[in-house]
């Protein structure tokens, strides 16, 4: 895969069929169930900020976030297809979305503990709230239907 045709493309629509091909190729199988499906593309439509990456008719990235525009920036998602990962992708999906929202005080994400998303994240200047010290910080989260505990 050549990272170099590959071009970013903000809002608009995506097709169906190429949101659930990307999503499944990464394992983000809770938004494809056949139940959830339909809620995929009104979440996108839904979303604030979207920004695709393509190559060619190929969807092979998104980000995508929601913002008043004025104190938060809220990255919901970020995804490259796997076979497009580790070519500087995601970093231009988010340094797109980070660029939108330069002017907003407080950009958040939550993620998973593995440590290469952990290093990509700190790698663009994000922090884990649960190391910082001059400005401590907490993030709760309630997620219905699903046991956090």
């Amino acid at each position: 895969m050549n990272a170099e045709r590959v071009t970013l493309r903000e809002g608009g629509e995506v097709p169906l069929d190429a949101l659930v091909d990307l999503y499944e190729a990464v394992g983000w199988s809770a938004y494809t169930a056949p139940e959830r499906v339909g809620d995929l593309q009104r979440a996108l439509r839904n979303s604030t900020y979207l920004v695709t990456a393509w190559d060619g008719d190929c969807l092979v990235g998104l980000a995508r976030g929601l913002s008043d525009d004025v104190s938060v920036f809220y990255l919901q998602d970020i995804l490259v297809r796997p076979t497009y990962q580790r070519q500087g992708i995601g970093a231009r999906l988010l340094r797109n979305c980070l660029e939108r929202y330069a002017h907003v005080r407080l950009h958040i994400l939550l993620t998973d503990e593995d440590e290469q998303v952990v290093r990509f994240y700190e790698a663009l200047g994000f922090c884990d709230t649960s190391t910082l010290q001059k400005h401590r910080l907490r993030a709760f989260v309630r997620m219905p239907g699903v046991d956090l505990g």
